[in-house]
């Protein structure tokens, strides 16, 4: 643990979030723009399942921490729906067991803090051409279609709104680019810089509009060690210098 504290943000979730810290991933984007207000914790796991996951979370989120995070956006979903395999094996979980599975995960979360604030993401479409054309060759009947994925994204968000918990309609939200299915995916199901834009503006869009206290946007954050100092760099004027500490001008993106 290294100081001062920070707000934690832990990403907690599949290959979707295990990827997050890739080149221009949504995780990486998040990290930039909470430089110096919150730490994004990665906790992404390559190919698992709600029913994975419900198995882990008293290790990864320890009721007994002396730190519990101030924000968990967890995203399971995409393998769970993935249409069942005739040998019993596979990552395919059965729609009503996604559905408490996902309530077990909230419901843990929130029993972690009052202040534990949660983000549940649904699950993404997916180009079902390139999923087929990249895949084929390596797994035996594996079947992603976006109609399992759209019923497996609307009941993750049927559950948030009875549970309480914010949620981000990745189905939607990735659709509503028309080249979605060639700009939004690398291969067909996990994000590309482009689709991973459009998941950080969703969550920003969360993080500003949530009736939280404190609020967690990143405007709302305090910049660490932001006082003015004789060591920035020297302004025009030669007498003065400039603090640097809210610079966003290197972002590609200026986010909201």
């Amino acid at each position: 643990m290294v100081g001062p504290a920070r707000p934690q943000f832990v990403l907690f979730g599949s290959s979707i979030v295990q990827l997050g810290f890739g080149q221009g991933g949504w995780g990486a984007i998040l990290a930039d723009i909470y430089a110096r207000k919150a730490d994004i914790v990665l906790r992404g796991y390559f190919g698992w399942n709600s029913r994975r996951a419900i198995q882990v979370l008293d290790q990864v989120f320890p009721k007994d921490a002396a730190l519990q995070p101030s924000l968990v956006i967890v995203y399971f979903g995409g393998n769970d729906s993935m249409g069942p395999h005739s040998s019993g094996l596979g990552p395919h979980v059965p729609l009503p067991e996604y559905i408490e599975n996902m309530r077990k995960i909230a419901t843990h979360l929130q029993s972690l803090s009052e202040k534990t604030r949660i983000i549940f993401l649904s699950c993404p479409p997916v180009n079902e051409h390139k999923v087929h054309e990249n895949t084929s060759q390596f797994f035996s009947e594996l079947v992603r279609t976006n109609e399992l994925c759209q019923s497996y994204s609307e009941a993750c968000r049927k559950l948030c709104q009875e549970m309480g918990v914010e949620v981000v309609d990745l189905f939607s939200a990735l659709q509503k680019r028309d080249d979605w299915m060639d700009a939004c995916f690398t291969d067909g199901v996990h994000l590309s810089a482009e689709g991973s834009k459009i998941v950080v503006g969703e969550i920003l869009n969360v993080l500003k509009e949530a009736d939280w206290e404190p609020c967690l946007h990143w405007k709302s954050i305090p910049t660490e060690f932001a006082e003015d100092s004789p060591y920035d760099l020297v302004a025009a004027d030669g007498k003065t210098t400039s603090n640097p500490s809210e610079w966003t001008f290197h972002w590609e993106n200026q986010w909201d």
